[in-house]
């Protein structure tokens, strides 16, 4: 899993995550990629520092007492919580907007996505914790979303 720094034609950054940089490429030349903000497809990728997220990127023993790094510098400038809180909202908004809805049906259709054998596409649906945890374990990237339909529609 990678994370980019990305840009739309209105100036808005944001991030993405891929499963890879061809992944990303192959998203954007399809216009599945579009701004959280204002939903253009005109994105491009921002040069940035590499940082790839892997389920061996856990502190070994050696170092769990040590102090964490330093977190990679934010792109955009600093907002108040509150702008930070719409921010995340318009996000949720937009993922639910364009996602189809798989019911209970969401971690059979993410593991079928995952191992190529059906359509890759945006889903959203209903798991267990221990669905969820068990896709995050296959590295099946999941994220979950508040249950109430006004958070975030």
């Amino acid at each position: 899993m990678i994370v980019l720094n990305l840009c739309c034609s209105q100036e808005h950054r944001f991030e993405g995550w891929f499963a890879s940089a061809d992944a990303f490429e192959e998203q954007r030349a399809r216009q599945l990629v579009s701004c959280p903000i204002c939903g253009s497809n005109a994105v491009r990728r921002l040069p940035s520092a590499p940082y790839v997220l892997t389920r061996h990127s856990a502190p070994s023993s050696e170092t769990a007492g040590q102090a964490p790094a330093a977190a990679p510098a934010s792109a955009g400038p600093d907002l108040p919580p509150e702008a930070v809180v719409e921010n995340v909202l318009q996000v949720l908004r937009h993922m639910s907007r364009n996602a189809e809805n798989v019911g209970d049906r969401l971690p059979e259709e993410a593991r079928r996505i995952h191992h190529g054998e059906a359509e890759v596409r945006n889903i959203r649906g209903q798991a267990s914790p221990e669905e969820v945890e068990e896709l995050i374990d296959e590295g099946i990237i999941v994220v979950p979303l508040p249950s109430g339909e006004d958070e975030v529609h």
